[in-house]
């Protein structure tokens, strides 16, 4: 989630020196070695510095601090205006119509998919697709694995599929697959128990799941329209209710 960030505390600009090193550390100076042990040549620094780390722990940030700012529009465009077709979104939150569909332009459903991903891995441990350094044909592994076949004309036309899945979706020659209940649990409830934290009831679970799996189908034009995404329970009962206490105590 590199485009979404916390806003900076109000007042952070007015701390003086000392006041900022007091709160988030002095700086740390990391020395420059020439790889082979030589001195270093003219105009090359003695040292850089490490950056500032403003993080905190989640549970340590107050409602006053849960505003968040988007960034990064350029790959953003008005899809009355112009039509694209090829997606920029990083491989483990990109749809899979831009790669079955690649003559069918993005559209709004498209970012649905994307924002599903990104719910998930704002309550989650660790995102609901994963691969580092995947390519496409491990990224639909791993969307067949959590949600099932894809529709029978990309399944047909997917050539590394053969070699994956047999034709009912089963993983040929590799460990059992973790579904979607498996993701959940393993990336979401276990790290909360771990933390001491509360896991979500089975009434939330299953409101998340209600919402987040409409997002996810394969086929663009099943996917849920944004307001049916505010209207599901999941928003009404549990998200939204502690959005108006961000908008009415921060």
């Amino acid at each position: 989630m590199g485009n979404i960030l916390l806003k900076i505390t109000p007042g952070f600009d007015q701390l003086s020196l000392e006041q900022l090193y007091e709160k988030y550390g002095a700086p740390e100076l990391d020395p420059v070695v020439h790889i082979g042990g030589k001195p270093l040549p003219p105009g090359v620094p003695s040292h850089g510095i490490a950056p500032i780390w403003l993080g905190e722990a989640s549970e340590e940030i107050t409602l006053a601090e849960a505003r968040i700012l988007l960034i990064d529009f350029g790959e953003a465009f008005s899809y009355s205006k112009e039509l694209k077709y090829e997606s920029h979104t990083p491989l483990i939150i990109r749809p899979p119509e831009a790669r079955f569909e690649p003559n069918r332009p993005l559209s709004f459903s498209s970012d649905i998919w994307t924002l599903a991903c990104t719910i998930w891995a704002i309550i989650a441990q660790r995102p609901l697709f994963e691969g580092f350094l995947a390519t496409e044909d491990d990224m639909t592994c791993e969307h067949v694995d959590t949600l099932g076949p894809l529709p029978p004309e990309w399944w047909k036309r997917w050539e590394a599929r053969r070699h994956k899945f047999t034709e009912d979706g089963m993983p040929i020659n590799r460990n059992p697959f973790r579904s979607w209940g498996d993701r959940f649990e393993d990336s979401v409830q276990q790290p909360r128990r771990d933390s001491g934290m509360p896991s979500f009831d089975a009434k939330e679970r299953d409101a998340i799941f209600d919402m987040l799996r409409p997002m996810l189908s394969f086929r663009p034009e099943n996917r849920t329209t944004t307001k049916q995404i505010l209207e599901s329970e999941w928003m009404v009962k549990w998200a939204l209710p502690e959005y108006e206490k961000i908008r009415k105590y921060g």
